[in-house]
């Protein structure tokens, strides 16, 4: 019978068929549609750009809030330069016996005022103007510090001329940023120079430096009218002002010229 040849040669021509249809080359692959989406997973060489109004990861470098940086304590280094000096003050001065007492004063909060303008004076500043004595004032400074309006007293040297140099180091803090201080312009009745509540925090940042004239205060405490005056103590006492005096007594009028100028700079 044919039928069996016949089956065979259809098998085989199936086969060949079969063979040239797997033989398609394969070693180019389809390029993919640009459109299409990136497999979950896939490495990307660079970022995608951040759309506008996409919040920012607090973890990228953006530049910090106003403030963020700033200490929450900072030193100081305070000068008293004296300028008290016949040239600038040619009235009755006293001569070689000029000087000025020991620094003294506080760092402390505004809701603390030793002196100021218009304010009758302390046992403390009555006994610093007078006879540039530091005791009282300290017993109030380290009330203050007791009660929590003040951080530390300042106490420093005197300056044995009118004209020249005196220091102190202070460490100020955001809560603690204000400075008093004092020194006693001698011989004199009860004339002094001094710094009150002298701001070195805004709520932001830390002053860096400052200048403040060392304007002449008279505390209120004695009647003396010169350099010289013996002792007349003043009942009941007047409140603190900026020295006055007539001509012919000393130059000062209303606490100027400056018996010299503070300095203050951040360490």
């Amino acid at each position: 019978m044919k039928f069996p040849g016949y089956l065979a040669l259809s098998l085989i021509v199936l086969a060949l068929v079969g063979c040239s249809s797997s033989s398609t080359p394969s070693d180019q692959e389809t390029p993919a549609d640009l459109d299409s989406p990136m497999d979950p997973g896939t490495p990307v060489d660079q970022e995608s750009p951040v759309e506008p109004g996409t919040p920012v990861d607090p973890g990228t470098d953006e530049p910090a809030p106003p403030g963020i940086d700033t200490p929450n304590e900072v030193r100081y280094r305070i000068t008293f330069d004296a300028d008290w000096t016949a040239d600038r003050h040619p009235v009755q001065f006293p001569g070689a016996s000029a000087h000025f007492s020991g620094l003294v004063g506080a760092v402390h909060n505004e809701q603390v005022i030793f002196w100021q303008p218009g304010q009758i004076a302390s046992a403390g500043i009555e006994q610093m103007a007078e006879t540039g004595g530091k005791s009282s004032f300290l017993d109030e400074i380290n009330n203050s510090i007791a009660n929590g309006y003040a951080l530390a007293a300042i106490n420093g040297s005197g300056i044995s001329t009118g004209n020249g140099q005196a220091s102190v180091e202070v460490l100020v803090t955001q809560d603690y940023s204000q400075i008093t201080l004092t020194s006693m312009l001698a011989p004199s009745p009860d004339w002094f120079v001094g710094l009150h509540n002298y701001e070195l925090f805004d709520g932001t940042t830390f002053v860096d430096m400052a200048t403040v004239d060392a304007v002449l205060y008279d505390s209120g405490t004695d009647s003396g009218v010169s350099y010289t005056s013996g002792n007349l103590d003043t009942q009941p006492r007047d409140p603190i002002l900026e020295t006055n005096s007539d001509p012919a007594d000393t130059s000062f009028v209303d606490g100027l010229p400056a018996a010299g100028r503070f300095i203050i700079e951040r360490l």
